[in-house]
């Protein structure tokens, strides 16, 4: 069926709605707009979204706000986000709740890929006689629910890599350099606006991972103190378990992934005392530098519910997904200085040629404070 204005409008405030459930995942964030009359004399008789996970959908609240309108929903138009579901989970399905309250027509803003509904929905629908319209602001509706997209087509979560640096790219002074697992703090690059924006980054993702080494320089908390919303899960990647017992990050529970082999001696002792301090530590296969296996690692934590992961390590680790095309975008602040001489973004990487260099596509830069924030997507990203 071909897209109206009109749809394009009302799924506009379809997803403004799904924007609102902040608390959805490993769920996708929906919305719901339902609309009777033609033109002129169209008006909105209940709308809704999914505000938290195991909570009622998008669809049932609007049907519920209709209700509380005093509104029949019968013959109306359901403008939402992402095709209605066929299958019973932890609510029942959405699709055959459409059918019984009457609603004519769906447009949907894309089909959902879960291979437990995936054009289901539509089918239970169309099979009803109910006129289906899909894709509708396709492209805005796949980027409010990347994360769950991403899962169900790759089995791991979209990964947003952070990073502060110079205007030379810089992340760190030539003198920072671990010394007995210590080293001069990395914080100060940027100004206090950065890192507020950072704080609110924390708390739109699932999952926050760095690397053992920023937590032996620094001993972040890794919480969203800054801003509102739960603090995300805490993972580190620990290749020789040298992670202190008393890393803050470990207060409230934290996921460490080491590997197996020979890497590390003395494990079991280091895994226990890790345990007793808060920490899950799960051993993955390493890779061929002897590593932690970073595919693995995010299947593992694609596994624990995690949609969203954001990566707020050091250069090593940034690198290390860079180099294994594990990324799917980039959030760079830039501070307004020149730091000379120290480790980089992209440090350890190396290119024959200018063709097989990271490049991002959709670039977008905003002024933060003093600073400027580079937002792209990898150009190894897979389309959503």
């Amino acid at each position: 069926m071909t897209i109206r204005k009109i749809d394009e409008y009302y799924m506009k405030r379809a997803l403004s709605l799904a924007w609102r459930g902040t608390e959805t995942s490993p769920n996708p964030r929906v919305g719901c707009v339902l609309i009777k009359g033609e033109g002129d004399g169209a008006r909105v008789v209940g709308e809704g979204y999914h505000a938290k996970y195991g909570g009622p959908h998008a669809e049932v609240e609007a049907l519920s706000d209709a209700a509380a309108r005093g509104e029949d929903a019968r013959g109306a138009t359901a403008y939402v986000t992402l095709e209605p579901c066929s299958h019973l989970g932890k609510t029942p399905p959405c699709a055959p709740r459409l059918v019984k309250e009457g609603i004519a027509r769906v447009v949907a803003g894309s089909e959902d890929p879960n291979p437990k509904v995936r054009g289901g929905g539509f089918n239970i629908l169309r099979e009803a006689g109910i006129e289906v319209t899909a894709p509708c602001l396709e492209k805005e509706c796949k980027w409010l629910n990347r994360g769950f997209f991403r899962y169900n087509t790759l089995g791991r979560p979209w990964v947003t890599l952070k990073a502060a640096a110079g205007l030379d790219g810089r992340m760190a002074l030539a003198s920072e350099t671990l010394v007995s697992g210590s080293r001069t703090s990395l914080r100060g690059i940027t100004g206090d606006d950065a890192l507020n924006w950072t704080h609110l980054m924390r708390a739109a993702h699932d999952a926050i991972l760095v690397g053992v080494g920023t937590v032996l320089a620094d001993d972040p908390e890794l919480t969203t103190r800054r801003a509102c919303g739960k603090s995300p899960l805490r993972i580190i990647l620990d290749t020789r378990l040298s992670l202190p017992p008393s890393a803050r990050v470990l207060e409230g529970g934290a996921l460490v992934l080491t590997c197996g082999g020979d890497v590390c001696n003395g494990r079991a002792e280091k895994m226990r005392v890790l345990e007793e301090a808060g920490a899950e530590v799960y051993v993955l296969p390493p890779d061929k530098s002897g590593r932690v296996d970073l595919g693995a690692a995010l299947s593992v934590i694609a596994e624990r519910g995690v949609r969203s992961l954001m990566v707020e390590g050091g250069p090593t680790v940034l690198s290390a997904f860079m180099g294994a095309e594990l990324c799917d975008s980039l959030a760079l602040f830039m501070a307004p200085s020149v730091m000379g001489e120290g480790p980089g973004l992209g440090s350890g990487l190396c290119f024959d040629f200018m063709g097989n260099v990271v490049k991002l596509r959709e670039v977008c830069v905003r002024k933060v404070g003093a600073d400027a924030l580079v937002e792209g997507i990898f150009r190894c990203s897979p389309a959503l």
